[in-house]
């Protein structure tokens, strides 16, 4: 059984992420998403909500089977042996990222975790990322096609403003056209 780790602070967790997700399960019978804990950042929202959102999310997608959510403390290398991890995937929307990911992933190589793979971004979602998603929403502005209607209610509760009035069927289908 291939195990895939998809590690990352998921702050919020969007369809980019599950998009990267669905990808890795072409190629892993099990994706674990690994999200971190790491005290040296400051996450809008709590680790545990951070997962109960991702499994929110997982959930939505009939995923549930084949994809866990896991808290990753301390060095991924350590988390990748403790769970036998076979390989790392990290998702890619830009060139920026791969800037940013590859020295990552050959100092986490050097210190003995598993191969990192980079996967790419749908075009439909390059524009999503959990940065952009919490700046629209703090200001009540619809973030539904990016993240499920769990998350999008979690930030708009968490920067205190109203949620925009949405019809439910025009949600799903977004939600269907993206993430199909």
């Amino acid at each position: 059984m291939t195990q895939a780790l998809c590690p990352g602070t998921f702050d919020p967790f969007t369809y980019g992420h599950l998009d990267m997700v669905k990808q890795c399960l072409a190629f892993a019978d099990v994706v674990v998403i690994g999200i971190a804990n790491n005290s040296k950042k400051t996450p809008l929202l709590s680790v545990e909500k951070r997962i109960e959102l991702a499994q929110a999310t997982i959930r939505e997608a009939k995923l549930e089977t084949r994809v866990n959510v896991e808290t990753v403390e301390g060095l991924l290398a350590d988390f990748c042996k403790e769970h036998q991890i076979d390989v790392i995937a990290k998702g890619l929307r830009t060139s920026q990222d791969f800037d940013y990911e590859n020295p990552m992933s050959q100092m986490n190589r050097q210190i003995g975790a598993p191969p990192t793979v980079f996967v790419g971004c749908k075009p439909a979602l390059i524009h999503v990322s959990s940065s952009m998603v919490k700046e629209v929403a703090s200001y009540g502005a619809d973030v539904y096609t990016m993240v499920c209607a769990d998350t999008a209610r979690a930030l708009y509760e968490a920067y205190q403003v109203s949620p925009p009035n949405r019809d439910n069927n025009v949600i799903a289908a977004r939600f269907d056209k993206h993430n199909s």
